[in-house]
Parts: structure tokens; C-alpha cells; sequence
């Protein structure tokens, strides 16, 4: 199960994708497991995140302005170092 990110994707993208009408979660610094029932898309517009698949290597540099789809069924440690506002979608 990968995760993929999209590096500051361009404002045409993300009105494609209708990210402002998407639902905004926030969260503190902080470290927590976390398994995604269904695909995740985000697009985060604050902080600094690690995430750990279980039994995979960390994914580093997810933070400000990017877009990123976590797959559905992937257990994981998230690890908050700056405090994360984002939108996100669940397929």
C-alpha cells in the first residue's frame, strides 16, 4: 500500500477536485495509530506530518500545500511535529 503526494499542486488542480467545499479536521502535535477504512484525499494547509504504514518505511515531507491519498485498509502511526489543519475526502 503506497501513500502518494502531491507536491503543491496547482490551484486549477485542486478547484478540480472541489477541495474547498471538502470537510477541514484539525489536530495538535501528537502521535496516534490511525487505519483508513476507505481512500483518504487531503490537501493539507497547515503543519508537519510522519506517517508509518505498519510493517513500512516512515513518509516524510507531508505538510503545507500538498495533496495526498492514503489507500483504504492501510494501518499506520501518525506522528504530528507542527499542528495540522487540512480538507480531506473519503472515497
Amino acid at each position: 500500500m503506497e501513500i502518494k503526494i502531491e507536491y503543491q499542486p496547482t490551484q486549477e488542480r485542486l478547484n478540480k477536485l472541489g477541495v474547498c467545499k471538502w470537510e477541514i479536521w484539525k489536530k495538535e502535535v501528537s502521535k496516534f495509530p490511525w487505519t483508513y477504512d476507505s481512500q483518504e484525499t487531503c490537501y493539507f494547509l497547515e503543519g508537519d506530518v510522519v506517517v508509518t504504514p505498519n510493517g513500512g518505511q516512515p513518509v516524510q515531507m507531508m505538510g503545507k500545500d500538498d495533496l495526498v491519498i492514503f489507500p483504504g485498509g492501510m494501518s499506520c502511526i501518525w506522528e504530528i511535529t507542527n499542528n495540522v489543519k487540512k480538507h480531506y475526502y473519503l472515497d
